[in-house]
């Protein structure tokens, strides 16, 4: 071996070496904390998964014994042959209970749901309001139990993130602590609600936390492995759906259709929010108007439930049993078309209502029906060309959910888990990818984020427009004790002109300021009161503002890439 080798080969031998004796310190140090943190994810994966659980059977309880049907699965079948007043009354009896709930809990009457746990992760270092959010499940366990047209997930998903909230608390967690048992929570719930564990860990990472860092992945994974295993030790490996035959995919000659249905299933998905929030605006409106308590909201929501549902009892509750028949394509064309529209202002009058519920659940049965109805024109105008009509209605339920959730990547995962059917990917895929990309571009990325956009938290442009609203002026301003504090004259003469803020506001509306009135600092003042002379608090400065915020992205960008 030559000279020149010798020394390459020693100098890679040291750098083995000493990455070795790096890997065994941080073994060390660093292991043991590591398998304890697992340890408690798991324990929270349990809890979580056991919460899920028994919300869901409580509703099947519940459920069966309103409406007096052995088997919640084919409650619309059941719900036929019921007397007219009681499919009427059930649903006005549950509103009233969810008002009352909801009245006497929380501040605004209105239901938390995932957007919150979403704003959670994001602002409040992984943690939800555990009163608001125990009494928001409360409620929307009685919506569904009554016959509310909305999903369980939204539910167990702040039920999971209540948990999560408590343990932190007690551990005293920091953010990213608190943000990692935050999304094992909410992977357990999902998986064990859903069975679909590789669904539950992605939206755990992709919806709630927004990022797939390395660090968050294992533990999170531990915690929705816990969660499907509560599922099967009580429902067994079986999947939600369940497909008659596999589906095949004739792939030159029914791509380009699977990439229109996807068009079309954005579009559904998008309207299907955009009612939600309009009828929400129109009940805001109303009720303001009229001066109706906002306890008996939910009640007149259940009034108009349960009228729709005389006709069509199809509407009430998650619609699993419309779902399986659209899956097996046992629907007629013109049902699918009036059962699509029926359920879309089913779901806006329930969460407009204020009722409780998410909208995972009927954004699947929507899909379903779109898919198929897609398919039946398809297969109809192209039978030569064209394979089974249930094909698009799996691609549609997929497409559809995907938009809405703003998560291509768990809701086509979630598509496979619930029917078990891995050999369609391609189609569900194209359809997903079409329909996340046209609906993003219509509302604020998904309902979560544009729910949050209406409240005034801008998540959905990312971090550098959030993450401002984080920081209060009063924890960044200079005092007048500071040593390089402004000068108190040069501020009243700037409060003399109108340039100020206030001290409890945040970076967010401060900064606008330096860029309009282009000075070095901003005195900080109290207001007092109208008519009242407001107090100097000190004086934020343009180069401490820019400091907080970039320290601030500086973190973010650090736990997303760990």
């Amino acid at each position: 071996m030559s000279a020149p080798q010798r020394r390459i080969f020693s100098d890679q031998l040291d750098q083995a070496v000493t990455a070795c004796k790096d890997g065994w310190k941080v073994l060390r140090h660093q292991g043991p904390g590591q398998v304890q943190f697992w340890f408690i994810a798991l324990l929270v994966g349990i809890a979580a998964g056991y919460a899920a659980l028994y919300f869901r059977k409580g509703i099947e309880a519940l459920q069966a014994w309103l409406y007096g049907t052995d088997d919640v699965q084919y409650l619309h079948s059941f719900a036929s042959g019921l007397p007219w007043y009681l499919i009427l009354i059930i649903p006005i009896i549950g509103g009233l209970v969810t008002g009352l709930i909801l009245h006497n809990f929380t501040k605004d009457g209105v239901v938390r749901s995932v957007s919150d746990v979403i704003e959670g992760a994001a602002l409040r270092d992984g943690q939800v309001g555990t009163r608001a959010g125990l009494a928001s499940a409360f409620a929307s366990f009685i919506t569904l139990s009554s016959g509310g047209s909305t999903g369980r997930e939204g539910p167990v998903v702040h039920i999971a993130a209540v948990i999560s909230t408590k343990v932190s608390r007690f551990i005293k967690a920091d953010g990213i602590t608190g943000r990692d048992l935050l999304g094992c929570a909410v992977a357990a719930a999902v998986s064990a609600s859903f069975n679909a564990p590789i669904a539950g860990a992605l939206f755990a990472l992709e919806v709630v936390l927004r990022h797939f860092a390395v660090h968050a992945f294992a533990p999170i994974v531990i915690a929705s492995v816990a969660g499907t295993v509560i599922n099967r030790l009580q429902y067994d490996d079986v999947t939600e759906f369940a497909l008659p035959e596999p589906n095949t995919l004739d792939f030159y000659q029914e791509l380009p259709a699977f990439l229109l249905l996807g068009l079309v299933s954005g579009l559904v998905a998008v309207v299907l929010m955009r009612a939600i929030f309009w009828t929400d605006d129109v009940g805001s409106a109303l009720q303001a108007r009229t001066g109706l308590p906002r306890w008996l909201r939910p009640a007149i929501a259940g009034a108009v439930l349960g009228g729709m549902a005389i006709f069509y009892p199809h509407i009430i509750g998650v619609g699993y049993e419309t779902t399986s028949l659209a899956l097996t394509g046992q629907l007629p064309l013109n049902d699918v078309v009036v059962f699509t529209v029926l359920k879309v202002a089913a779901v806006a009058v329930t969460m407009a209502g204020r009722m409780g519920g998410g909208v995972f659940s009927p954004s699947l049965m929507i899909g379903a029906l779109t898919g198929l109805g897609f398919g039946l024109v398809a297969t109809g105008l192209f039978p030569d060309v064209s394979g089974s009509a249930t094909l698009y209605a799996l691609a549609g339920m997929g497409a559809v959910a995907a938009a809405v959730l703003g998560a291509p990547i768990s809701t086509t995962l979630i598509v496979f888990e619930l029917t078990g059917d891995w050999q369609t990917g391609l189609a569900v895929m194209v359809a997903v990818s079409m329909s996340t990309a046209l609906a993003s571009k219509l509302v604020h990325r998904s309902f979560f984020l544009t729910q949050l956009e209406r409240k005034g938290v801008h998540l959905a442009a990312g971090p550098q427009a959030y993450l401002l609203a984080m920081f209060r002026i009063n924890t960044v301003m200079r005092r007048p004790d500071h040593p390089q504090a402004a000068d108190e004259a040069r501020c009243w003469e700037m409060i003399g002109d109108a340039i100020y803020v206030d001290a409890g506001a945040t970076l967010e509306v401060a900064l606008p300021i330096f860029d309009r009135a282009m000075v070095p600092f901003i005195p900080v003042v109290t207001l007092t009161g109208e008519g009242n002379a407001p107090e100097l608090q000190g004086a934020l400065f343009h180069v401490d503002a820019l400091k907080a915020y970039n320290r601030a992205l500086a973190a973010t960008a650090a736990e997303e890439h760990s």
